[in-house]
């Protein structure tokens, strides 16, 4: 198995085999909240054009997503997990477009599969592609806005290399740098607790929290929907 690293949108571009596509603070965290509480069907967007368009097209769609960390207008959700933790969304479509996190699943044009990445179902990912077993691994992260290295995405990517190859991991260390050093505590306090809660932090480092992949999958013409694959019990859709 041989498991390269890439960053940013056009790491997805490059990206072959297996693909993982990570963004952790926040599209993925918030991806899973989402997936837990009941979601019919989630569809992850790159342009906020296509969004307003679906929303148009089916009024019963929810919005989710920002750009430069901030909701935008008309959407119902920004991408935080504390705004979705408590959310009921049994049996509704959720539209989310985010700056980093969906742009690299719309770019990822050589994958063989892609996933997504997120501290929040680690494991289950790093069980998923032992359970593949695939020659090529692709671990792309998004970074910030997708044109700025973010340190949890790398640290995520790292996390899951080592696990694959063997090695430790040291997950409180991770969660103590990302606290007090890392530069992308910024996100904390510059886009207001509406867009960002502090609660965010937490909870998008709650490591193992889901036992559960999200699947990226064609659907349609034009669109892509991620789909819940439940490392728990669902082993008839790894084969």
């Amino acid at each position: 198995m041989e498991i390269n690293i890439y960053q940013f949108v056009e790491g997805a571009r490059q990206a072959k085999g297996l693909t993982v596509i990570i963004d952790v603070f926040r599209a993925f965290s918030v991806a899973c909240y989402v997936m837990n509480n009941g979601v019919k069907d989630l569809f992850p967007i790159g342009s906020i054009e296509m969004a307003y368009k679906l929303k148009e097209e089916n009024p019963e769609f929810i919005l989710m997503g920002e750009r430069g960390g901030l909701i935008q207008p008309g959407f119902d959700y920004g991408n935080s997990p504390a705004s979705v933790e408590s959310v009921d969304f049994n049996g509704r479509t959720v539209v989310h477009t985010t700056s980093a996190g969906t742009q690299g699943i719309v770019n990822a044009i050589h994958a063989d599969e892609i996933i997504t990445g997120s501290f929040v179902n680690a494991q289950a990912i790093i069980d998923y592609i032992r359970a593949k077993n695939p020659d090529y691994v692709s671990l792309v992260c998004m970074g910030w806005e997708a044109v700025e290295e973010a340190d949890e995405d790398t640290l995520f990517a790292n996390y899951v290399k080592n696990a694959l190859e063997g090695k430790p991991n040291d997950f409180a260390a991770i969660v103590h740098y990302m606290r007090h050093e890392s530069k992308t505590g910024k996100f904390l306090d510059v886009r207001g607790e509406a867009s960002a809660p502090t609660e965010d932090f937490d909870l998008c480092l709650c490591l193992d929290r889901f036992p559960f992949v999200l699947k990226a999958e064609p659907y349609g013409d034009s669109l892509v929907r991620l789909h819940k694959v439940n490392m728990d019990k669902d082993w008839s859709a790894i084969g």
